[in-house]
């Protein structure tokens, strides 16, 4: 969703969400909105964000390009769509019981799997879009996982914003290719670069970096500290 007021001449677009699944006239249709996303999704997924275009979903379709406005206005409707279905493989939500900070790192974790299965979703974070049902109900459920922290609404907001920021950063990073090392690297200029390398390797940690990072940030953001 973007704050920023409409410029003068500019229609702001209705959500997709608010509107009929179809529109009422012409044929009886031959797919459904849910097909439609479906194959835009398959495409994103295999060629990227940049392949889905009403004419490549058409053709996946095996129908005409004219025929799927019948359910969408254009193709920010559509990825509108795309973004809320996968945000639907978010569930099962954690049930609001126990330690509140493991409830919101399995959150974390749900976030990571899905970015890394759908590497084009931290694209459409970058674009004003229209908050769908689904994205809606995540945001309810950490809340609820939240409720027993004293903390504010707007901290409580910015956790979870920074919760998905840092789920985003870690998918990027399984999805980008092999990590970078200093293997091979001259750092005798560097010294403390040098100093760092050259101590024996410690015991890896109990848990992983992802997880630490995230407990780390929730826990800063939410935990009243106490005054000096």
């Amino acid at each position: 969703m973007s704050d920023a007021a409409p410029r003068p001449g500019h229609t702001q677009r209705e959500s997709v969400f608010r509107r009929p699944v179809r529109g009422a006239r012409g044929p009886a249709p031959a797919h459904s909105r849910d097909d439609i996303v479906a194959a835009a999704i398959a495409i994103a997924d295999s060629d990227g964000l940049a392949a889905v275009s009403m004419r490549a979903v058409a053709k996946r379709l095996d129908t005409g390009a004219a025929s799927l406005y019948r359910y969408l206005s254009s193709r920010d409707d559509l990825l509108d769509l795309m973004a809320d279905r996968v945000a639907a493989e978010l569930r099962p939500y954690p049930e609001p019981e126990g330690d509140w900070l493991d409830g919101m790192v399995r959150m974390a974790h749900a976030q990571r799997a899905v970015h890394e299965r759908h590497p084009w979703l931290a694209e459409l974070s970058r674009r004003p879009s229209a908050i769908g049902p689904e994205a809606l109900a995540f945001f309810d459920a950490c809340l609820r996982v939240m409720e027993p922290v004293p903390a504010s609404v707007m901290a409580k907001f910015e956790a979870v914003a920074t919760m998905n920021g840092i789920s985003i950063l870690f998918a990027r990073q399984r999805t980008g290719g092999e990590a970078f090392t200093f293997d091979g690297l001259d750092v005798t200029r560097y010294p403390h670069l040098a100093a760092a390398l050259a101590q024996a390797p410690a015991a890896p940690p109990a848990t992983d970096l992802f997880e630490r990072a995230q407990r780390s940030l929730l826990r800063g953001l939410l935990t009243p500290t106490s005054s000096p």
